[in-house]
């Protein structure tokens, strides 16, 4: 984000499939977490099918703009939103290749006027494909929640989910179970419609925390559809509670994440946009880099557990696994080695979301995009620890 917008924490709700009331959760527990004293915005990244305006009560004129040039976002209860349906008419259907729905995604985050925030919510549309790739790869996530019902194949597909989230090295803040149970108004019965406790089984298994589950209440589809959060119109319903639960939860989430502080653009010429450095621990973690540096040997990495690597600028570039350096089915190396000047210099080191780094070359090579665990992986000039 610009310098004018700053933000603690920018949290993914995530789920595999449709339907089961992820866009609910994330209004809820962002109308939850402004009641609960904290400074919150909300991404409507679902291009196609946007919905947080409506749950929230956000109709009518579209956003105006700043005098900076930067969209100022609506404000319902407390939560300041940014939103395609706030953009297009309410028939109007977005019709988006990928780099468009890109360049929106990229505006909805640092071409808006969020101010201070503690947290900002990305509200993502169901799936592991493009849109989920390109928040990953574009802005440090704090990390992702996973909202999933107690249906099986609904947990077979967060599962999913989870592991995508992995490999791109956003951390999982946790899962939430929506329509956990109905309760019976009138007798207080439970009746368990997709099953019992398979959220927290799920959860368990995959070594991540159990948000909580947040049962089915039919003022939840009235509610949304007059754009009033169950939190705000109905504050002491088991549903309400569950949403400031999970809310109380997650605004803890993310404090002390060891590793540099991102994004970055470094040039390592003139060390302009050079990140700072950060503290090392044994038990730091093994994919978070406390430092960058470079020397006469080549690109030096400090990570967070106290790992040091140099790696050699040339072999970095030999390295590279683009479509234009390697076959993208088979592997096989396309690039000649020995085409690689033995001068090779970097000229630009960028961050990747929060598992990668990017490299342009003296050559004039920019398209690489060099994961933590590949860089890690390299043989390094001189190797110690300290």
């Amino acid at each position: 984000m610009s310098a004018s917008n700053t933000t603690s924490r920018m949290i993914a709700i995530s789920s595999g499939k449709g339907g089961v009331g992820k866009s609910t959760v994330t209004a809820n527990i962002a109308v939850a977490m402004a009641e609960a004293g904290l400074a919150v915005g909300v991404v409507d990244a679902d291009v196609y099918g946007p919905s947080i305006p409506g749950m929230l009560g956000i109709r009518g004129d579209k956003p105006a703009m700043s005098p900076g040039g930067k969209v100022v976002p609506a404000v319902a209860h407390g939560v300041k939103v940014i939103s395609m349906a706030m953009l297009t008419d309410d028939d109007s259907p977005a019709i988006l290749r990928g780099p468009m729905v890109t360049k929106y995604l990229q505006m909805f985050v640092r071409q808006v006027e969020w101010g201070a925030l503690d947290v900002l919510l990305l509200d993502l549309p169901p799936g592991t494909g493009d849109i989920q790739l390109t928040l990953a790869q574009a802005f440090p996530l704090t990390g992702a929640v996973v909202v999933s019902t107690p249906q099986d194949v609904s947990l077979k597909i967060a599962r999913r989910g989870l592991r995508m989230m992995e490999q791109v090295n956003v951390p999982i803040l946790g899962m939430v179970e929506n329509m956990s149970g109905f309760t019976c108004p009138s007798c207080g019965t439970v009746t368990h419609i997709f099953h019992q406790g398979g959220g927290a089984a799920i959860a368990q298994e995959l070594g991540v925390a159990f948000l909580g589950k947040v049962p089915l209440d039919p003022a939840v589809v009235d509610c949304g559809d007059a754009g009033a959060p169950l939190v705000k119109a109905a504050p002491d319903s088991p549903a309400a509670a569950a949403y400031r639960g999970i809310a109380a939860a997650l605004a803890g989430e993310g404090e002390g994440v060891a590793g540099i502080a991102m994004p970055f653009a470094w040039t390592p010429g003139d060390d302009t946009g050079k990140p700072a450095p950060v503290p090392t621990s044994p038990d730091g973690p093994e994919d978070r880099l406390a430092a960058l540096d470079h020397d006469a040997g080549g690109l030096r990495l400090t990570w967070a557990d106290g790992y040091v690597q140099t790696l050699a600028q040339r072999d970095l570039r030999i390295a590279c696994r683009c479509a234009q350096c390697r076959d993208e089915v088979t592997g096989a190396q396309l690039l000649d080695p020995a085409t690689v000047p033995l001068d090779i210099r970097i000229t630009r080191v960028w961050s990747v979301g929060n598992y990668a780094l990017a490299f342009a070359f003296s050559d004039g090579h920019d398209t690489g995009i060099y994961t933590f665990r590949a860089l890690r992986g390299m043989q390094s000039t001189e190797m110690e620890d300290v």
